[in-house]
């Protein structure tokens, strides 16, 4: 029987990205390209660096992050994003600005915040009780201690015991840590624990590998369910209590 259920956020609970018209009516960057402004305005205080330049090392460094957390499972934290970033151009800033740097990358998505997907907050909800409910999420630039607070703006984040962060634990799904961290957590075996997510490659893979059965939500994108593993896909949180419900009676 299940037990726990846990839930991947970005495009699993929070619409990634939707924070992104927000920005724009408010006349303000895009992420992407208010980071690097950030940095070139922290580099141009202590040594004269052409924005391209700053362009070329924060977009190199963005994809060897993307490469190791893809490939080997492990999320560097903003900070040694950062520090790489400035070790390629050669540039040392004081410790305040690179905390001052942190805080504004961390805090990004709470100054302007995402949707969350239609219906997600009420089946949360009604799950909360009749089943543990945990978190796991991948940190990319928000880290755990953020992505609580979006959870918290949202009302539910006492809806769950359980929250697996990669940039606090170090390691990304589909890394067995992640998910041992969880049903450990939550005091249940693999096989009674479900979990719910947007990738074939993170989340449904990823938890098969070890036991765990697999939802794919296609909610917000769907990125290929035609040819997905997963023991049950939705479109509509109205559906995730039925295939709760029939995985049990399957048992």
């Amino acid at each position: 029987m299940i037990k726990g259920i846990t839930f991947d956020l970005w495009d699993t609970v929070f619409v990634d990205d939707s924070d992104e018209l927000k920005r724009r009516v408010a006349g303000r960057l895009t992420k992407y390209d208010e980071r690097r402004q950030l940095v070139y305005n922290a580099v141009n205080r202590a040594s004269l660096k052409a924005f391209e330049e700053i362009k070329t090392a924060y977009d190199s460094v963005d994809a060897d992050f993307r490469n190791v957390w893809h490939n080997e499972f492990i999320t560097w934290t903003v900070k040694e994003r950062l520090i790489k970033i400035l070790d390629k151009l050669s540039v040392r800033i004081p410790e305040q600005e690179i905390h001052d740097l942190i805080n504004i990358h961390e805090t990004m998505e709470l100054e302007f915040s995402p949707n969350i997907i239609s219906g997600v907050a009420e089946a949360i909800k009604n799950l909360k009780g009749k089943y543990k409910l945990g978190v796991i999420s991948d940190a990319i630039f928000s880290p755990g201690w953020a992505l609580t607070k979006l959870l918290e703006k949202y009302d539910l984040k006492d809806c769950f015991s359980t929250f697996i962060f990669s940039d606090e634990i170090g390691n990304s799904k589909p890394h067995k840590s992640v998910f041992r961290n969880a049903w450990e957590s939550m005091e249940i075996e693999p096989s009674e624990m479900v979990h719910i997510g947007d990738r074939e490659h993170n989340d449904i893979r990823g938890a098969h590998q070890f036991g765990v059965k697999a939802i794919l939500c296609t909610a917000a994108i769907d990125r290929g369910s035609n040819n997905t593993e997963a023991d049950a896909v939705f479109s509509d949180y109205k559906g995730l209590f039925t295939i709760l419900t029939n995985m049990n009676k399957q048992e």
